[in-house]
Order: C-alpha cells, then sequence, then structure tokens
C-alpha cells in the first residue's frame, strides 16, 4: 500500500491536531481518504476537528492569478492553522 497508515495515526498521537494540504479538488481526493482515516482509527487522540484546505470542487482555471487563488495558498493554510489553534 502507498499509505503508510501507522505513520499518519502516530503523528496524530502526537500532535493531536490535524491540518492537512491538498491540491486536489476537496470532494474525493486523497485528503478525505486521509481525514477519513484519521477519523475511523485516531478519533480518540484529536483535541480538535481534523481540518482540510484544499482546491474547491471547481475546474482548475487556466490564467495564473485565477489558479493560484484557487489552490491552497499561505494564506488559507495559515488561517486554517490559526482556527484549529484556537479551537
Amino acid at each position: 500500500m502507498p499509505l503508510d497508515e501507522r505513520a499518519i495515526l502516530d503523528a496524530v498521537h502526537d500532535c493531536s491536531k490535524v491540518v492537512i494540504v491538498d491540491e486536489a479538488n476537496y470532494t474525493c481526493a486523497p485528503g478525505a481518504q486521509v481525514a477519513s482515516l484519521i477519523a475511523q482509527y485516531g478519533y480518540d487522540d484529536l483535541d480538535g476537528p481534523v481540518v482540510r484546505v484544499a482546491t474547491p470542487d471547481a475546474p482548475i482555471p487556466f490564467a495564473p492569478a485565477l489558479e493560484r487563488a484557487a489552490l491552497p495558498g499561505v494564506e488559507r493554510i495559515r488561517d486554517a492553522c490559526r482556527e484549529l489553534l484556537a479551537y
């Protein structure tokens, strides 16, 4: 299996908070699978919800400025981390 589930769950146990950043769409993406894994097997180790930062469920724009706006960027990741830390 290409996904090291034990390493992910060990990290959840050590950190107790999770932010998943994924350039794929929000729905049906690898980040959703990782969030599901954590919810199913690492729930007791969490101090807050699993937070995901992903691309909206829409086609990626071709224009560079619009592409940058759609993909997870520093600001969205920072805001998600701050929101989770304040939880």
